[in-house]
C-alpha cells in the first residue's frame, strides 16, 4: 500500500508543476507586449524616451504597487494560492485586452499596463510558492523552473511581434489570449505537501525581510541583479535593432525582433541549469559566478555595437542566459532563510523592491543613449551585479547560509 500512495504523490508533483509551468509562460506574456510592439509603434507615433520607457515601467510599477499590497496582508501566506494565481491571470487579460481600444499614446494604456503589472503580483510571486510548496532537496531547480517560464513568457510577445509584422496590436492580443488560458489552466495544479498554517495578519512580518542580516544580504544580491535584468531585457531589442541597422542597413541577416527573442528566450536555460547547480554547488557560489559574468557583459556589449551580427549576437546569448540564471537562487536563498509561515511574505517583498529598482534603471537607459550613445549605455546596467556579487560572497561567510542548498551554501 505505500509504494502506490507514493507514486500518486510523485505523479500529483510532477503535473502539478507542469501546469503551473504551462501557466507561467501564458500568463507573463503580458508583461511585455507593449514592448515588443515599440518598433511597430514607432513606426506609426512619434514617442520620447519617456513615453518608450513608460510601456514598460508602468507594469514595473503596478508589480511593486501589488507586492507591496500583498507582502502587507500576507495575501502569498494567506489566500488560496490558485485562486489568487487565476484570478490574477484574469484580470490582466482584461486588461491587455482593453488596450486594443486605444491609441498607444493615449493615456490609458500605461493605466492599463500598470493594472497588468499589479496583477502580475499575484501571479509571479505565488508561483513561486506553489512551486517550494512541492520541494524536496531541489528547491533551486524548482523555482528555477518558474524563473524559466518567465523568461519564456516574457520572450513570447518578441515572436509574436515577428510574426504580426507591423501591426502593434499582435503582441497585445497574444498576450491577453495567452492570459487568459493561464487563469483557465492554473484550476488544474494542485498545492503541495510543504503549506505552512497561514500565519496570524500583522503588518510588521514584513519587515523580516531587512531585520535579518543574512536574509538581508539575499535581497541586497536580488537588488543589484533587478538593476541589470529588466533593463536589459527592455532595451536590448533597442540595441539590436540600431546595431544591426548601423551595420547592415535596412537587410540585416537577422530580424531584430527575432534575434531578441532568442537572447531572452535562451534565458530560460539559464535559469534551469543555475537551479540545477544551485542545488548542488551552492547558492552563494551560482549567484556570484552569474552577476560577475553579466556585469562582464553589460559592461563590454555596447563595444561591439554596430560590428558583425557573428560577433554581436553570442554576446547577447551569453548575456541573456547569465542575467537570468541567478534569478532563481535569490527567491530559493530567502525561501530557505525566512520563517516557513512568512515564505510568501518574504518573496514577495523581496520581489516588490527589486522591481522598484528596476523603474530607476529602465528609465535611466534611454537617456543615457542618448547622452553616450548605445557604445557606453549599458556601462550603468553593470554596476548591479558588481555589487550584488559583494553581497553574496558576505553572505556565504555567515553561519546562517549553511541553510541553504542542504549545507552547500
Amino acid at each position: 500500500m505505500t509504494a502506490p500512495a507514493t507514486t500518486a504523490r510523485t505523479d500529483g508533483k510532477a503535473f502539478s508543476l507542469a501546469i503551473l509551468v504551462v501557466a507561467e509562460v501564458a500568463a507573463m506574456a503580458t508583461w511585455f507586449a507593449t514592448t515588443a510592439s515599440l518598433g511597430a509603434i514607432r513606426a506609426q507615433w512619434s514617442l520620447s524616451p519617456f513615453q518608450e520607457a513608460l510601456l514598460t515601467s508602468s507594469v514595473q510599477a503596478g508589480f511593486v504597487a501589488g507586492t507591496l499590497l500583498s507582502a502587507l496582508l500576507s495575501l502569498a501566506d494567506r489566500a488560496d494560492l490558485r485562486t489568487l494565481f487565476s484570478v490574477s491571470a484574469l484580470v490582466a487579460a482584461l486588461a491587455n485586452g482593453a488596450i486594443l481600444l486605444f491609441e498607444p499614446t493615449h493615456p490609458a494604456v500605461p493605466l492599463l499596463r500598470f493594472l497588468t503589472g499589479m496583477c502580475m503580483a499575484g501571479v509571479y510571486p505565488v508561483g513561486m510558492k506553489l512551486a517550494a510548496t512541492w520541494a524536496k532537496g531541489d528547491l533551486g531547480l524548482l523555482i528555477g523552473m518558474l524563473v524559466a517560464a518567465l523568461t519564456l513568457g516574457s520572450a513570447s510577445p518578441h515572436a509574436m511581434a515577428a510574426i504580426g509584422g507591423l501591426d502593434w496590436r499582435a503582441p497585445v492580443a497574444g498576450a491577453a489570449v495567452s492570459a487568459l488560458v493561464a487563469a483557465l489552466l492554473i484550476r488544474f495544479a494542485k498545492v503541495g505537501p510543504n503549506h505552512a498554517k497561514a500565519p496570524p495578519l500583522k503588518l510588521s512580518n514584513a519587515l523580516d525581510a531587512f531585520r535579518r542580516p543574512a536574509l538581508r544580504l539575499a535581497n541586497l544580491g536580488y537588488f543589484g541583479h533587478m538593476w541589470e535584468l529588466y533593463a536589459m531585457w527592455a532595451w536590448i531589442g533597442a540595441f539590436l535593432a540600431a546595431s544591426f541597422a548601423a551595420r547592415y542597413g535596412d537587410a540585416p541577416p537577422l530580424d531584430p525582433r527575432l534575434a531578441t527573442f532568442c537572447v531572452v528566450a535562451i534565458g530560460a536555460l539559464g535559469a534551469l541549469g543555475g537551479g540545477f547547480a544551485a542545488d548542488r554547488l551552492g547558492r552563494t557560489f551560482v549567484t556570484a559566478l552569474s552577476m560577475a559574468v553579466s556585469g562582464l557583459c553589460a559592461a563590454g556589449i555596447g563595444f561591439l555595437f554596430g560590428a558583425s551580427i557573428w560577433l554581436v549576437l553570442p554576446l547577447a546569448l551569453v548575456w541573456g542566459v547569465t542575467v537570468i540564471s541567478d534569478s532563481a537562487q535569490f527567491s530559493a536563498a530567502v525561501t530557505e532563510l525566512s520563517d516557513r509561515s512568512l515564505i510568501g511574505t518574504m518573496l514577495t517583498v523581496q520581489t516588490c523592491v527589486g522591481f522598484l529598482i528596476t523603474l530607476v534603471s529602465i528609465h535611466l537607459l534611454p537617456y543615457a543613449v542618448d547622452a553616450f550613445g548605445w557604445r557606453f549605455a549599458f556601462l550603468i546596467l553593470a554596476i548591479g551585479p558588481f555589487l550584488g556579487v559583494l553581497a553574496m560572497l558576505r553572505l556565504r561567510l555567515r553561519p546562517e547560509a549553511a541553510t541553504m542548498a542542504g549545507g552547500r551554501r
